[in-house]
């Protein structure tokens, strides 16, 4: 077993004594790869990582297992299509001394009827919830090496954008710039993940894509991007502006850079996460466009482009050190354009580290 997982499957274990949890059970995705460093193909055969309080056992497919072997040392429980799971499971949980956990923690994010087969094979009384207060918890703060692929992925990130800033002017269309921005993330061997463009009124849909939608003189774009490498992905969001900016432009973009300012100052370890939401909220609605401030101010990120802490209205969520979570207010005015400015942050004991360096100011281009 290498030291990494290792290190984290004795820090799940002081969470699920600390919650009186007797098993964690995790599919194959974002919080396998958390603990192992890999997961096997996910598809509709079950696979489970089992975790209880001294030992810990994989249900593999038989497809599989070969492949898997050589990421991690971990007995393997393995069936094949012509037998099936059931045996195999029972025999896995017997191992690990699970059979009767008492507290069993899901994985949310595994397939319903991984979680069925495992909920019917453990006795009724079993309780049953999900992970965030085991592996959800730690996963919330990065440790160095999480930061350093962050970080680096935050560089690439900025220099995709620049790329879209040298290349974006009037008469190209949104795919046009997308494709710069794809080929930008691809020549430093990082995936291109999502390539939002929107100019003039599509920058007014917060979840607009790309398209044929040809940039105008005049235009206020929103760009925002993010790629993947080792692991980690990226997120940002500039303004760019075609020649002359729409009327009511700068004052907007005043507001929600205040909004992003209240944002930073107002996360620090031990707040609530719907505090920093409302520093940011505040700023727009005392400034008359609440109405057009329509989603939360962040999500957290690390494997997952979105994970936990998610910073909303309604979050009680804790912020600690170590936690990464995006701030992106924006203003919204339907069927003119949009402005949305998002860093994404790391939480420090003095307040929040900003992964990119990239100025939040719009970038003005020439038609």
């Amino acid at each position: 077993m290498n030291e990494q997982t290792a290190k984290r499957l004795a820090a799940l274990r002081e969470k699920m004594t600390a919650t009186e949890t007797g098993l964690i059970a995790i599919g194959p995705g974002s919080h396998m790869d958390w603990v192992l460093g890999f997961h096997p193909h996910p598809d509709e055969r079950p696979c489970l990582l089992l975790i209880a309080p001294a030992k810990e056992a994989i249900l593999m497919p038989v497809l599989n297992a070969e492949g898997s072997r050589e990421f991690t040392d971990i007995a393997f429980f393995n069936w094949a299509d012509d037998v099936g799971p059931v045996e195999a499971l029972s025999e896995a949980l017997a191992s690990i001394d699970a059979a009767a956990p008492g507290r069993v923690a899901l994985d949310e994010t595994m397939r319903a009827d991984f979680a069925l087969l495992l909920l019917d094979a453990l006795p009724p009384e079993t309780s049953r919830d999900f992970t965030s207060e085991t592996l959800g918890a730690l996963r919330m703060r990065k440790d160095s090496a999480e930061y350093k692929k962050l970080k680096m992925n935050a560089g690439i990130a900025d220099r995709a954008m620049q790329t879209a800033f040298s290349k974006i002017k009037a008469g190209m269309t949104e795919n046009e710039v997308a494709a710069e921005i794809r080929a930008h993330f691809s020549s430093e061997g990082a995936s291109p993940q999502f390539w939002i463009v929107g100019a003039g009124g599509n920058g007014a849909f917060p979840h607009h894509s790309a398209s044929e939608k040809v940039i105008q003189e005049g235009d206020a774009v929103v760009i925002d991007i993010g790629g993947r490498k080792q692991g980690f992905p990226s997120d940002i969001t500039r303004m760019a502006v075609i020649g002359e900016p729409p009327e009511g432009y700068g004052q907007i973009h005043s507001i929600v850079e205040k909004a992003v300012q209240a944002a930073l100052k107002a996360a620090r370890p031990g707040v609530l996460a719907k505090e920093v939401d409302a520093a940011a909220r505040g700023v727009i609605t005392d400034a008359g466009y609440g109405e057009y401030f329509v989603h939360r101010t962040g999500h957290g990120m690390g494997i997952d482009g979105h994970e936990p802490p998610y910073i909303t209205a309604t979050s009680d969520t804790v912020l600690e050190e170590g936690m990464v979570f995006s701030i992106e207010p924006g203003i919204y005015m339907p069927g003119r354009f949009g402005i949305r400015l998002e860093d994404i942050v790391i939480l420090r004991e003095d307040g929040p580290e900003i992964l990119s360096s990239l100025p939040r100011e719009a970038h003005f281009m020439g038609s």
